[in-house]
């Protein structure tokens, strides 16, 4: 079984953390969410819009080799803490050097550049590519896979980028049913 790694950062974007973290579910995929040390003292992580919610697993106990995929949300106050925090950035880096999915939507491909990891060709939420890079940004598409690195746009892609992760790491059998029961014919 395919295994995700989420990580929540206080201010994350709620709709795409549930939606990407349900939608991977449904589709087989074992996720765990982790909460970052130092930030909490609590697994309780509260988005940009007040939700909160329990997260599974401090992030200071993770190991890569037990996951196939690290997955940002986005949300800039999220996704800024995910940039700043040295573990973090730590994961992200040691996630590629093993040749392992990273993905980000939102502001989240942010902290794929800052550790280094953003592939070439990407997209985000618009405005975002202007604190990363306008080269390889691209606002045609609302899932960039390049390489190993698959990126999103914001809110309303969640589903269409965690179906694009079913994909992936299980199969377009897994994809086109949970495709299907989800009714996402947008994606």
């Amino acid at each position: 079984m395919a295994k995700v790694l989420v990580p929540l950062a206080e201010g994350f974007e709620e709709i795409e953390a549930v939606a990407i973290i349900d939608i991977m579910r449904r589709g087989g995929i074992e996720v765990t969410s982790a909460y970052l040390n130092g930030e909490l003292d609590t697994a309780l992580v509260t988005g940009a819009n007040g939700i909160t919610i329990q997260a599974d697993v401090p992030i200071k106990y993770v190991l890569v080799d037990e996951f196939d995929m690290i997955v940002l949300p986005g949300g800039w106050g999220g996704t800024k803490h995910l940039a700043q925090n040295e573990l973090v950035q730590k994961l992200l880096k040691e996630f590629e050097a093993k040749d392992k999915y990273l993905g980000a939507m939102c502001a989240g491909p942010y902290a794929l550049h800052v550790a280094g990891v953003l592939s070439h060709n990407y997209t985000c939420y618009p405005s975002a590519e202007k604190e990363i890079r306008l080269d390889g940004y691209t606002s045609s598409q609302k899932v960039v896979i390049d390489n190993k690195v698959i990126t999103s746009q914001g809110p309303a892609t969640a589903i269409c980028f965690a179906l694009s992760i079913i994909k992936e790491l299980v199969g377009e059998k897994s994809y086109k049913a949970v495709k299907a029961g989800t009714l996402a014919d947008f994606c």
